[in-house]
């Protein structure tokens, strides 16, 4: 008779939310396999076992972000103005960001390059883009103001007031005034 599985897949799935709330708490140094597994009631030949040890757990923690990240975006509600569309999906973008500091960081910003570009082009195909615009560097800059913007409130260097202002103040730099 076959010795029972207890490596099983609950066992995965505790072990992934523990180890993304130790993560979310304190990041990776928090992370200890032999506390994420007496937290989770096993061993750490356990968490061996199913991941292969921290950098591959990590490897996991990291893709299930980017994933919540992307369905995050594909939730925002889109708005009748494509410019407006743009500011949700910023601020969707900050929200998960701030909730989650550990996990935010530069690898993560690629999840929202896709979104971020189609929203632009949406935008630009609104309103009338300055001349020299171009909708791959609009979403590049974009990306890069709303992640810095995020990590400068993270840090106490901006107001949460000042996010939105920020960002329609760079939308508008992209765009002529007369649509």
């Amino acid at each position: 008779m076959p010795r029972p599985k207890v490596h099983d897949a609950a066992l995965r799935e505790r072990l992934l939310d523990r180890a993304g709330t130790l993560l979310s708490g304190g990041g990776p140094e928090a992370l200890s396999l032999r506390t994420l597994a007496q937290d989770c009631g096993t061993s750490t030949t356990a968490v061996y076992a199913l991941f292969g040890g921290k950098p591959a757990l990590l490897d996991v923690l990291h893709t299930r972000a980017v994933h919540d990240l992307a369905e995050r975006l594909d939730a925002v509600e889109p708005a009748a103005d494509p410019v407006e569309h743009l500011g949700r999906l910023a601020l969707a973008y900050r929200d998960t960001a701030l909730a989650d500091p550990h996990l935010h960081g530069t690898a993560l910003t690629t999840a929202v390059l896709p979104s971020f570009a189609h929203a632009v082009c949406r935008a630009l195909a609104a309103r009338a883009p300055r001349p020299d615009a171009d909708p791959s560097t609009i979403a590049l800059a974009v990306q890069a103001l709303v992640h810095g913007l995020v990590d400068l409130e993270r840090h106490g260097l901006a107001a949460a007031g000042g996010f939105p202002a920020a960002l329609h103040a760079a939308l508008d730099g992209w765009l002529r005034a007369d649509p």
